[in-house]
Order: structure tokens, then C-alpha cells, then sequence
């Protein structure tokens, strides 16, 4: 079974479980002498505590990354950074110290833009991990807020990259990268058929998309189905797809 241990990550989950967060948020740990953090998570003492001490036995802090600046994922970057002594904290939107945009490197991360889930949302790349938070999730779909076509693309672009490991926001470990890249690309193309159906047969509201298209959408995630069947319709509207007659709440 392979081991993170041997690309140099820790894995620590936070106690905030729920539909959207799975089993909790995962911060990961990666390097040693210093030790880079990816996430810090929700302002959870506890949790905090403990990726101090991880870092801490790993001789310290180089900085904080955040792929993007919700919640569950930044919350907790200022009181763990007064844990730390004060590391520069990176990413694209959060008010940190240094601004990251595709291609730009901090420590060992190499950021690559992949909005869809958040416009502000990277990727890190460090060797043979891919670190994605909400891009893609050790287990399930994601929900798309926006920029579909740019999301694929930046999917196809991971997959391009012969990983090893992703590293998610939430859930466990991915092995297989090209696997689960290939199934997250498929699986917003059945979204598409079926919306390109629902459309065929009549339905123009947005209950009546849903309905046909994200069926299997449990209701405590219909919202974030909503959200999803926007960034697709927003797809289809920019290749040209779309009847001028839908109406999206």
C-alpha cells in the first residue's frame, strides 16, 4: 500500500464533519526543515494543536498555502500562524503576504490555477502530490460554481502531469490520479448529456433541470446541484447550446 510518508506529507483531518466537508477538512503537512502547510482548516483548537505539533517536529514552518479562501478551509490560518511564529501565508484571493497565481511557486508548491468550485481555487503541486482541495475530493463529485471549460481544463492539465498521489480537501488519499481525473472529467460529460436531454424534451426551468438531470442529487445538496447546473448552463450558453427561453433562478 503506498504511503504518504514516503512523498514527505502528514495528513491531519479536522472534527468537522457534514455533506459538504465529508469526514472533515484535511490539512496536509509536506517537507521538513521547514514544513509547509496546505490548508489549515477550521479555527478547531484541537485541530490547530495538532498541526503545530506536526510542523513543529518537522523544524518548523516555511509558510501556509490555501487552495481558496472558504471557510472550512481558511478559517483557522491566523491562529495558526501565531502557532507557528508568524510563516508568510500565500494564496490567490485570502489577504495574505504573498499573491499566487498559476505557475508561481512558494517553497516546494507549485500553483496551478483551477477555478469551477471557487474563481480564487489552486492547486499545489510538490513532486508527485497534487494537493486540490475542493477541485477534486477523495470521494464523490464536487460542486462547480462557475467556469466549467476553465476547470476541465486545469483537470486535463493534472492529468497531464503523471502524479502519484492528490492530496483532497476532503476525504482520503487519491492513488489512482489519472483514475479519479478521468472519472471527474466523465463525470461532468453525463451531466452535460443528461442536461442536453432535459433541454430536448422540454424542460426550461431550473426545478425542471434538476429534476431530470441531478435525479441522485440528495436534497440536503440540491443547492450546491443548483450551483452546478449554472456553471453548465453557462457552458453551453458560451458555446452557443443553450435555448435563449431557460430561466435559472
Amino acid at each position: 500500500m503506498p504511503d504518504l510518508a514516503e512523498h514527505g506529507i502528514a495528513r491531519l483531518r479536522a472534527d468537522n464533519p457534514g455533506p459538504y466537508t465529508l469526514d472533515g477538512t484535511n490539512t496536509w503537512v509536506v517537507g521538513r526543515d521547514p514544513a509547509w502547510v496546505v490548508d489549515p482548516g477550521p479555527a478547531l483548537d484541537a485541530h490547530l494543536d495538532a498541526v503545530a505539533a506536526e510542523v513543529g517536529a518537522r523544524g518548523g514552518a516555511g509558510g501556509i498555502a490555501l487552495t481558496h479562501d472558504h471557510e472550512d478551509h481558511a478559517e483557522g490560518v491566523g491562529a495558526l500562524r501565531e502557532r507557528l511564529g508568524g510563516p508568510p501565508v500565500a494564496a490567490a484571493r485570502f489577504p495574505g503576504d504573498v499573491a499566487l497565481a498559476d505557475g508561481d511557486g512558494f517553497g516546494p508548491l507549485r500553483a496551478l490555477a483551477i477555478p469551477g468550485h471557487a474563481d480564487d481555487h489552486l492547486a499545489f503541486v510538490a513532486g508527485a502530490a497534487a494537493f486540490t482541495g475542493d477541485a477534486v475530493l477523495g470521494e464523490g463529485s464536487v460542486f462547480v460554481a462557475s467556469r466549467l471549460a476553465e476547470y476541465l481544463t486545469a483537470l486535463e492539465r493534472l492529468r497531464g502531469l503523471g502524479l502519484a498521489v492528490l492530496c483532497p480537501g476532503h476525504g482520503p488519499p487519491v492513488w489512482d490520479p489519472d483514475g479519479k481525473l478521468r472519472e471527474y472529467i466523465d463525470h461532468r460529460a453525463e451531466r452535460e448529456r443528461k442536461l442536453l436531454a432535459a433541454l430536448d424534451a422540454g424542460a426550461r426551468t431550473e426545478d425542471e433541470l434538476l429534476d431530470a438531470a441531478w435525479a441522485d442529487a440528495p436534497p440536503a445538496l440540491r443547492p450546491a446541484a443548483a450551483l452546478t447546473l449554472r456553471a453548465h448552463a453557462g457552458k453551453l450558453a458560451d458555446e452557443g447550446r443553450l435555448p435563449e427561453d431557460v430561466r435559472l433562478a
